[in-house]
């Protein structure tokens, strides 16, 4: 892929144009060497930068090896995570495999296990509130009455209000 202004090219693009030679790349979009250029320099001013911060807060004049080693670790551990080691993640599966599954619910279509280890299981209850009785429900109209005589004539506005619902979610505890 030979332009015209290619000779043109800052010293910069060029190593991007000859590292995608390099990995295979024949087509590309000439943005894409723009792009690659972008991060690069935002990456060396981010690793610099850092490098600076270690080297002032150890007390240097400048910039050393050093600091630009440990800005370019610190990036990496912060950019990506590394997997345990694979003698870790061994121990891990011993212990684990060391529980043995719940024993499956028998019957037709698939087996589940019991609904304490299950995720379908009702996890919830709900608080129904108390109606109170008829015969108290009088005595507070005749109460009513007897303290105001002429509330008897007039069109009773105050109904008991039932008592406010309550709901509860308690989550099943899992068996380990």
């Amino acid at each position: 892929m030979a332009e015209q202004g290619e000779e043109d090219l800052p010293r910069d693009a060029k190593i991007v144009k000859t590292l995608l030679k390099s990995m295979g790349v024949e087509n590309y979009e000439p943005r894409v060497i723009h792009q690659f250029l972008e991060l690069w320099y935002r990456y060396v001013v981010d690793v610099l930068t850092d490098a600076q911060v270690y080297s002032e807060h150890a007390g240097k004049q400048t910039i050393d090896t050093d600091d630009v080693k440990l800005a370019i670790q610190s990036k990496v551990n912060f950019s990506f995570s590394q997997p345990p080691p694979r003698e870790v993640l061994l121990e891990l599966a011993r212990n684990r495999n060391k529980i043995p599954l719940p024993k499956a619910i028998p019957g037709p279509g698939i087996p589940l296990p019991p609904d304490q280890d299950t995720l379908i299981s009702t996890n919830y209850q709900f608080a129904v509130p108390r109606k109170q009785p008829a015969e108290a429900m009088v005595e507070i109209e005749d109460d009513e009455e007897s303290v105001d005589p002429s509330s008897s004539q007039e069109q009773k506005t105050d109904t008991p209000q039932p008592t406010s619902q309550r709901v509860s979610f308690p989550l099943a505890k899992r068996q380990k």
